[in-house]
């Protein structure tokens, strides 16, 4: 499938047999290469392959950094950082080493890159969401001109091919045909019940707690889209619905640039999870601050809290 210039594609296979200029490799911080694909890369590649590696590090997780590829195909194999020694991952460093990667073959000045399925292996992370965010990171990565013309993502066996060419494909599709042009228009919303607000766990990347909200939709006003997202997500009716703030800080939201206006209502009816919420739950006012949140839900909450104490 074509982003902007490059071709994007799923295969299943041996990356280390690929013809392309990069091979990434899922690394520690140490970029000692052990088992899984690094033990894979240093076997056919050799052992410079590692020992250059390792004089580059430790990195930081979520960075990168090249070596030269040995006796593989590939001119370079490029090493990011998915975890640390305790080899746990989580979406921000497979993030972080996704972006990491495509930036270090920017510099390379290369044409072709293959990826694996990042955090994947030792990392244990759940296939549909590395799919997800790595198809995140590719599209942000061509919004912008690139020399690279080719990224091929590349898993082992049949079950994670399958995954990431129905996730990828059809998530690419998605945000190419019908909002890939941006800054997307997004609602939230503050929703008041049994004397605090209504959070839905996320079930989609960005992962964490989240105010309920979502796209708007060609044609729908911000008020139609708030009201349909609220009814989605938590099952509620929303009541003395007003526009609280519009937020539209580019880092507002690590996928794309969202520009989300916020409103404030009271809900009503029974509350339950749904559409690609994981759960929802109402949440205290003394404890909201003690959460973490996805995008800058924590900072609009802040912002709520202040205003509803007349500060």
């Amino acid at each position: 499938m074509k982003i902007r210039n490059a071709e994007l594609s799923i295969v299943k296979g041996d990356i280390t047999e690929l013809d392309c200029d990069a091979i990434v490799n899922a690394a520690n911080d140490e970029l000692s290469m052990g088992g899984g694909v690094a033990g894979v890369i240093r076997k056919k590649g050799g052992q410079t392959i590692e020992d250059e590696a390792v004089k580059k590090g430790p990195i930081a997780v979520g960075e990168a950094v090249w070596t030269k590829a040995g006796r593989l195909r590939s001119k370079y194999v490029i090493h990011a950082a998915t975890m640390s020694m305790d080899f746990k991952t989580d979406e921000h460093k497979i993030r972080r080493a996704c972006a990491s990667s495509l930036k270090c073959a920017e510099e390379l000045k290369i044409s072709s890159i293959a990826l694996p399925a990042l955090g994947c292996g030792v990392g244990h992370f759940p296939l549909v969401g590395a799919a997800k965010i790595m198809a995140q990171e590719i599209l942000k990565h061509f919004r912008n001109p690139s020399p690279l013309n080719k990224v091929v993502l590349c898993l082992y066996d049949e079950e994670a091919f399958k995954v990431f060419d129905q996730q990828i494909t059809g998530y690419v599709r998605h945000v190419q045909e019908d909002f890939f042009l941006g800054p997307f228009v997004t609602v939230d919303c503050i929703i008041e019940l049994n004397d605090g607000i209504v959070l839905i766990e996320r079930s989609n990347p960005p992962y964490g707690l989240a105010l309920p909200g979502g796209f708007v939709d060609y044609g729908e006003s911000l008020e139609k889209a708030v009201a349909r997202e609220a009814k989605e997500e938590t099952n509620l009716e929303l009541t003395a619905l007003r526009q609280f703030h519009t937020y539209s800080d580019f880092s507002r939201d690590p996928r794309f640039h969202t520009i989300a206006t916020v409103f404030i209502a009271q809900g009503k009816g029974a509350l339950r999870a749904g559409d690609d919420a994981k759960g929802a739950k109402v949440v205290q006012y003394d404890e909201l601050l003690k959460l973490d949140y996805a995008f800058d839900h924590k900072e609009v909450i802040k912002d709520y809290l202040r205003e509803k104490k007349g500060i």
